[in-house]
């Protein structure tokens, strides 16, 4: 496919530090999208971004955590000011942490829902504003296929992407009005840091494509682990023209892990 439409545009990427979101990044710079990058990781951000510039890119690094409302609405409000209007919002940020319910903390849980919740909110929220003005825009956010099938010690994860799913749909109700469309990309297994967290060896890979019959985890299809440009492949299409009467739509990458279940 084709994204030269998007040349000259300006995105605003959360998570664009490491894994899916810096894939992104990059693949929107290379498009010669003006791409503003949230990341609560200053080093690894700056490090990112500052690679992306050196290459001759137009790249800006707002180092924010996106449970904080304030500094969510400063950021926007400054991309706005000094780099042009938005056009394009990519909800990548997240954060897993996993144990079994009885013994999972206030604090993990309050943390993970922060960001893969609450996060999604505040930065969609400050973003939207500013769409609808223009009556234009498209909203993207990075759910997961543990939003659509029940995963052992994962519940808060789970249960956060499944809260966001419902909400950027609900959001993309709203927006549709104003020409401002909200779809959702659902990876499964994608080579990240974040993937690589819960593998106990080498052989993490091979585990999840076989699957886990003791914690009803099925296998991979189609026998492979997703790349992160598998992922932005997809987040691509959703913000381009070529899916302009898509919206409220979750497209789910996974390898058929999930057997259809969206």
């Amino acid at each position: 496919m084709n994204f030269q439409e998007l040349r000259g545009k300006v995105a605003l990427v959360t998570g664009g530090a490491q894994g899916i979101g810096a894939s992104l990044v990059k693949s929107l710079a290379t498009l010669g999208v003006k791409v503003a990058v949230i990341d609560y990781n200053e080093e690894k951000l700056r490090s990112h971004v500052n690679g992306l510039i050196e290459q001759g890119h137009e790249v800006f690094a707002f180092p924010a955590d996106v449970g904080d409302s304030n500094a969510i609405d400063a950021v926007v409000e400054k991309v706005e000011n000094e780099i042009g209007p938005i056009e394009m919002l990519v909800n990548v940020a997240g954060t897993l942490a996993t144990g079994p319910v009885e013994s999972f903390t206030d604090r993990d849980w309050a943390r993970i829902f922060s960001i893969n919740t609450t996060g999604v909110f505040y930065v969609s929220r400050a973003a939207s504003r500013y769409m609808i003005q223009r009556k234009a825009g498209s909203i993207v956010t990075v759910g997961s296929n543990a939003a659509s099938v029940p995963r052992i010690s994962m519940a808060a994860y789970a249960a956060s992407k499944a809260a966001t799913v419902m909400f950027t749909k609900c959001l993309g109700l709203e927006l549709a009005e104003h020409n401002i469309r909200c779809n959702i990309v659902s990876p499964g297994s994608t080579d990240t840091d974040m993937q690589r967290s819960m593998w106990s060896d080498d052989h993490g890979a091979e585990v999840m494509i076989k699957g886990m019959t003791e914690t009803y985890k099925v296998g991979i299809p189609l026998k492979k682990i997703a790349q992160p440009d598998n992922i932005v492949d997809a987040i691509l299409f959703f913000l381009s023209n070529q899916s302009s009467h898509i919206t409220m739509s979750n497209l789910v990458v996974d390898g058929g892990a999930t057997l259809g279940a969206s």
